[in-house]
């Protein structure tokens, strides 16, 4: 990765999760309870677990036993080390996400499972609408405020590009009420979410851009008794590094049985 395309500035970052509270972390509580809910169907031991996260103290309670991995660009981790990998909520800080997948990859043994869950693109729509449009209306330029965060069937793509077997995403939409817009932004900044982008601006936002997005956020996305609501996105994917024994897909045209005998119905031919 070129460090002058990065996306995000790792320092920012790193210093912004210097000031999180851990009561503001209830997204990542709520997406480690939904991670724990898909292992226990799945059914498998794990024996060996590795968690990459930005967030040790709170998913270090999934699995006390696996080894927590920072998620930097460059992951400690050890080739087929693991039978498990899970990528927790930093998906979208990473420079390089093909590359955080393959390095996961790697790091399974043959028949391991790699989960993760990140923000998808659904994720503070009404923030980056308003902030945008009054930017624009006040300054008449437009800078990069949020991280942009991929839709569910771009994200899911990248697992088959890391090389995963039998790759499965879906999502799940949260929406919080929060008083105003400005409690809003306490609360990602108290979750480690502030503005860390490489490309953002550098200088102080004048306060009237911040107040015209406050009043349009109010008119647009506010309750009905005048609380606002902040989208968070949560996609979940799910893969397996290849291994023989994994089921495979049939070329087409080689079934041997007919659809239509199986279901004892009659088939009807589509027209051209």
């Amino acid at each position: 990765m070129n460090m002058q395309n990065a996306l995000t500035d790792i320092q920012a970052l790193a210093s912004n999760r210097r000031r999180t509270s851990d009561d503001a972390l209830f997204l990542h509580r709520a997406a480690l309870e939904d991670i724990d809910d898909r292992l226990h169907i799945i059914n498998r031991s794990f024996k060996s677990a590795a968690i990459v996260t930005g967030f040790p103290q709170v998913w270090n309670a999934l699995r006390p036993d696996a080894q927590m991995v920072p998620d930097v660009d460059t992951l400690a981790l050890h080739q087929a080390a693991h039978d498990l990998v899970i990528h927790a909520l930093g998906l979208h800080w990473a420079n390089d996400p093909v590359g955080q997948m393959i390095q996961a990859r790697r790091a399974l043994v043959p028949d391991g499972l790699f989960l993760s869950v990140s923000y998808g693109g659904q994720t503070l729509h009404e923030l980056r609408a308003c902030l945008g449009q009054a930017e624009v209306a006040v300054t008449g330029g437009l800078s990069p405020r949020v991280a942009p965060m991929a839709e569910l069937r771009e994200i899911g793509g990248l697992l088959q590009r890391a090389g995963f077997a039998l790759p499965v995403a879906d999502t799940t939409t949260l929406r919080i009420e929060y008083t105003d817009m400005w409690h809003l932004m306490r609360d990602l900044r108290a979750m480690g979410e502030a503005n860390a982008l490489a490309a953002r601006l550098r200088r102080p936002t004048a306060r009237a851009v911040f107040d015209a997005a406050g009043k349009l956020y109010q008119d647009h996305y506010a309750t009905a008794d005048g609380r606002i609501v902040a989208t968070f996105e949560l996609v979940f994917l799910m893969g397996w590094a290849p291994d023989d024994s994994q089921p495979k897909a049939l070329r087409p045209g080689s079934a041997q049985h007919r659809l239509a005998d199986a279901l004892n119905t009659a088939e009807t031919p589509l027209s051209d």
